[in-house]
């Protein structure tokens, strides 16, 4: 550490030691630094476990688009969702800050960013890019703040409430700041919107954030995708018909994706475009299917948990000529480290005095040694505290109890609690929680409150 940082600086990322990376590339360090900026995608779902993907293990739910986008770039398998629901993940993602410090925390109450929350959209358009949110917000409601085109998104085609979000034949969504009839599936709607938005910015930068809510809440496709699935034997039990619209509905937007990268390839602005596909947390057992898919995977726990099942996520990265195709990297990151990697990506420096939680893993990315790793990671969620420090895992889920610890590196299942004999680790770990956490008015811890 340098003696001129402080700890928290140090921990947290100074604006210069991102923007050093972020000028590294725009001097030449990366191969597209005499070319467009790249556009950059990152495709988010909703509720998508660990092991809901034929890539990362699933043998039931067909996903041939996903698992070519995993053949043609890198899997990584340690990568980290922001928080265990949805708002405050987005949130993470959004403002590069962990959950410690970013101002959304949760999905209740539903509490807007303010004007002073820079946004990555807002960052990227500030650099030249254009800028698409189509799909499901959840950090601003209407006429607040926290709406899309009011923190840097040019065009938003979506929900602005998650709670809307739960049904795919909604009586509304958004097009920027009016409400109109969707007239169709909304996973459709989402496709068919990306695809004009990247056509119309196939000669300019761009950055799309397309944040389906597949596979949330309703269990809700269209017919044609749900015969597919009628026929499967877990398809014929109690509650199999959920089942399979479960399944038929990951294939259908695997089927949207796969078009979308056939777009690009049209456009010759294949190699221009580096796409990131990833859940907002683990998987929601509400739907009836757990047993049937193991969509956690091999992991503990799922949404609303932050075991393992709640927060690690099937991240893939694709950047054709520029990530190595088929390869796999164990590095750990989470979303909060997408802001920055971002920004490094477009060779955009952040502001002076905009410190984030995140790190760019552009060198992971690209296959080179990550010589910036973090010291920890953390999320908190409604009192509930983890952590991660190297291959430690802490989990606290109520302060009135004992803290829990598993070494991830032989117990990735956290199925052996070693508190007892670490206690010089698990001690590093309180004090880890305690320098995470920033006081929020809305959202204390329960001693705080």
């Amino acid at each position: 550490m340098p003696d001129n940082v402080s700890r928290r600086d140090f921990l947290r990322g100074s604006a210069a030691s991102v923007g050093a990376l972020s000028m590294a590339g725009a001097a030449g360090a990366w191969p597209w630094s005499r070319r467009r900026k790249p556009n950059i995608i990152f495709i988010l779902t909703d509720d998508l476990g660990y092991g809901d993907l034929g890539c990362f293990g699933q043998t039931k739910i067909r996903t041939p688009s996903l698992d070519r986008m995993a053949a043609q770039g890198v899997r990584f398998t340690q990568a980290y969702s922001g928080s265990t629901v949805c708002a405050p993940s987005r949130c993470t993602l959004m403002t590069g800050l962990h959950t410690g410090h970013c101002r959304v925390r949760d999905n209740f109450p539903r509490t807007p960013l303010l004007p002073e929350n820079l946004t990555v959209a807002e960052h990227l358009k500030s650099a030249g890019y254009a800028t698409a949110l189509m799909g499901k917000w959840g950090l601003g409601e209407p006429d607040t703040t926290g709406i899309p085109n009011r923190k840097g998104f040019d065009r938003f085609v979506g929900f602005l409430n998650q709670a809307v979000a739960h049904t795919y034949y909604p009586e509304h969504i958004w097009r920027n700041e009016e409400q109109v009839a969707p007239g169709a599936y909304t996973t459709d709607i989402f496709s068919a919107d990306a695809l004009q938005f990247i056509r119309e910015n196939a000669d300019n930068p761009f950055f799309l954030y397309l944040a389906y809510q597949t596979p949330h809440a309703a269990l809700e496709v269209p017919e044609d995708s749900l015969a597919e699935y009628l026929d499967a034997p877990w398809a014929q039990s109690e509650g199999g018909k959920r089942n399979a619209a479960y399944a038929a509905m990951i294939t259908r937007m695997d089927a949207d994706i796969g078009r979308m990268f056939a777009l690009l390839a049209e456009l010759g602005i294949d190699e221009d475009t580096i796409v990131f596909f990833t859940s907002d947390n683990g998987p929601s057992l509400e739907g009836g299917q757990e047993g049937v898919f193991d969509s956690n995977g091999p992991y503990r726990g799922s949404k609303r948990d932050l075991y393992e099942g709640g927060i690690r996520v099937p991240t893939i990265v694709r950047w054709p000529g520029k990530v190595a195709p088929g390869t796999e990297s164990d590095q750990p990151w989470a979303f909060w480290d997408f802001f920055p990697t971002a920004a490094d990506i477009a060779g955009a420096p952040l502001p002076a005095g905009c410190a984030l939680d995140g790190i760019s893993v552009l060198p992971a990315i690209l296959g080179k040694r990550q010589k910036q790793q973090h010291e920890y990671l953390y999320w908190e969620w409604k009192g509930q505290m983890a952590a991660r420090a190297g291959n430690w895992k802490a989990v606290w889920r109520n302060r009135d109890e004992e803290m829990e610890l598993y070494n991830l590196s032989v117990d990735p299942a956290e199925e052996h609690n070693v508190a007892a004999a670490n206690g010089a680790v698990v001690g590093r770990m309180v004090s880890v929680m305690t320098e995470a956490h920033t006081t929020s008015d809305v959202w204390p811890l329960p001693e705080e409150g």
